[in-house]
């Protein structure tokens, strides 16, 4: 079952970067298309969501690997990394606090629910570290999940136009915009651009998931009794 659902996940995956390339249409995300092929598949199969998530767990145990490896172009642009350092740190700082704080005061506006509150409020950070903040807070990782993604999704679609239309040029602007506003899915795109803006990118996805354990531990409950007060 684990080899089954392993290489099904991987070929569902492919076909629909196939169908993307073919269709370059937002809604035709791979990660919006593939989690709807596999929904068919296991529900084809009769095979419950946690017998699947169980068979394809090595699939979600590299995540960890794979976001470690965004530090190999971070060392190779190291003597710039350090240059524009603090400038970095600011805007990442900047990033996350706007990230959490507008997500907050969203939540509040549609009167949401707690539990639902704490599960997106870390959003805006790549999905491993999105998960262990969400635990930490009392949140339902699944439920981070889905949002890590929809956010990384809808980033990397808003931050080339965003980019655009404010005629953006620098690469470690592009990059560090891109990383701070879609993780994972802005560092495929800002590839698209360069290596210099891809570099930039995972560093401001690195940054950001940091900075947001810390505000995990300082500021997210601060809000939460904000909410119930």
């Amino acid at each position: 079952m684990i080899v089954l659902f392993t290489i099904a996940t991987y070929l569902i995956y492919r076909i629909a970067k196939v169908i993307y390339r073919k269709l370059t249409f937002a809604i035709f995300h791979p990660l919006l298309i593939a989690p709807v092929l596999l929904i068919l598949l296991i529900s084809i199969m009769h095979v419950s969501a946690n017998e699947y998530l169980h068979a394809s767990k090595w699939l979600t145990h590299m995540l960890s690997p794979a976001t470690v490896a965004f530090a190999v172009p971070i060392y190779k642009n190291l003597p710039i990394v350090k240059k524009y350092l603090a400038t970095i740190f600011i805007s990442i700082t900047s990033g996350t606090l706007v990230a959490i704080f507008s997500t907050f005061a969203l939540a509040k506006l549609f009167q949401l629910k707690l539990d639902f509150i704490i599960s997106i409020l870390p959003r805006s950070i790549t999905t491993p570290i999105a998960i262990e903040v969400s635990k930490e807070i009392g949140g339902i990782p699944t439920l981070t999940t889905v949002f890590v993604i929809i956010t990384g999704i809808l980033g990397s679609i808003v931050g080339p136009m965003v980019i655009k239309g404010l005629s953006i040029q620098h690469p470690i602007a592009r990059g560090l915009a891109l990383g701070m506003g879609a993780h994972g899915i802005g560092t495929s795109k800002a590839l698209e651009y360069g290596k210099q803006e891809a570099t930039f990118s995972s560093l401001a996805m690195i940054f950001a998931a940091l900075i947001t354990l810390i505000w995990g531990v300082l500021l997210i409950p601060a809000l939460v009794n904000i909410h119930l007060f």
